[in-house]
Parts: C-alpha cells; structure tokens; sequence
C-alpha cells in the first residue's frame, strides 16, 4: 500500500458522536491593544499568588522584563520577607525554649503545692482541685512584619478574631468609600491600602 496515496489525504478524524475533533478555543494576549493569542502565563504579583496573565511571547517577554515582587516595599520588609522565606514562611522557635531544664523547675515548684489529700499534678491536669480539668491553654500566633503592618493599616493590635477583622474591614471600607464621600476619590489610595491588607489577613488565614 502506497502512503501517499491521496486516500489517505482525506481522511479526517472523528470523535464517538461523529463529529470533526474541534480545537480548543484560544485566549487573546491580555496586553492592552495586542490581538496575538496569549500563549504564556505571567504571574500577576504579590497577595494575588496563583493567579496568571496570557501574554503573546513579545509581551510576556517585555512584563518579565519589568516585573519586580517586591515593588511598594520598604528595606526592611524585603529583609524580613528575605528571612522568613529561608524557613517557608512557617513560625520558628528560639533553641532551647521550653528546656528540660526549665520543665525540672517548673516541676518543683508544682510539686511543692498542696494537692489535697497528697495528690501531686506536676503536669497541671486537674488545676490544683482534684477531678477537675484544667482549660487548655490557647496558641499564640507569631505575627510576622507584613501581617502587623497589615493589621495596622486597619487599625488593629492582631489579637482580634476573624469576626472583629472582617467587621472593621467593613467599618473602614463605608468610611473611605467614595460612594460615602460625596463622590470624591482623594480617599482612594487609603481605601486601596485596607483593601490590600485586609486580603493579606485572608490569605494568611486570619480571617
């Protein structure tokens, strides 16, 4: 059989249902004005990690180019930012908190107390009373730079729950609104940065 051969030409492959196997649809470059198709993934920045722009080769290319992370931020939160990325941006604990030596005295002094009866708790089991247990104390959450800068920008101390965030997000949000200012739009950049923070606190899981 010869493989040239102009039957060969003709055919066409079909899907199950018969129909011509179509190509999937194609996104256009998201660079304003070009009409190629967006063929490459671009990140676009921080706080929006995950998420892409389409560019054609020549505009990815040039936004590659020009693209800096740590645009809008100072020295020190590139420093810290620099530091907790050694570690996965995960909490760390100074060597030697919680030693046993420290847990022997801790020990002692709970030894000394008056159990009731005799009874020793060095581990706090019962609070002193027996039968009764003890609340279990909550974590307390290492609040990294950019997360106290961000709790700052919408006036909070961190030590609030994801209910209180979401509230005085809201509060701030009608406050410097231009809808609740006349129209006027010199509060934009205020109302921008609690916008920006507040997502911060989202992704980090505060709220």
């Amino acid at each position: 059989m010869k493989l040239d051969s102009k039957l060969f030409d003709g055919i066409r492959i079909k899907s199950a249902s018969g129909k011509t196997a179509q190509k999937p649809a194609t996104q256009p470059c998201s660079w304003a004005g070009c009409k190629a198709e967006g063929t490459h993934k671009a990140p676009k920045g921080r706080n929006r990690e995950g998420q892409f722009h389409l560019f054609c080769i020549d505009h990815v290319r040039l936004y590659n180019k020009n693209y800096n992370y740590f645009s809008g931020m100072g020295d020190d939160d590139v420093a810290a930012f620099q530091k907790d990325s050694l570690t996965g941006h995960r909490p760390t604990w100074t060597m030697g908190v919680n030693s046993a030596g420290e847990q022997r005295e801790r020990v002692k002094t709970e030894a000394a107390r008056d159990w009731s009866g005799g009874v020793q708790d060095p581990f706090d089991m019962f609070d002193g009373t027996p039968g009764r247990m003890k609340e279990p104390a909550k974590p307390v959450r290492h609040i990294k730079t950019l997360e106290r800068k961000s709790f700052d920008t919408l006036e909070l101390d961190g030590s609030e729950t994801n209910v209180e965030i979401k509230a005085r997000y809201k509060s701030l949000v009608k406050i410097y609104h231009p809808d609740a200012n006349g129209g006027d739009r010199s509060f934009e950049d205020k109302l921008a940065e609690i916008i920006q923070a507040y997502n911060f606190l989202k992704a980090a899981g505060f709220c």
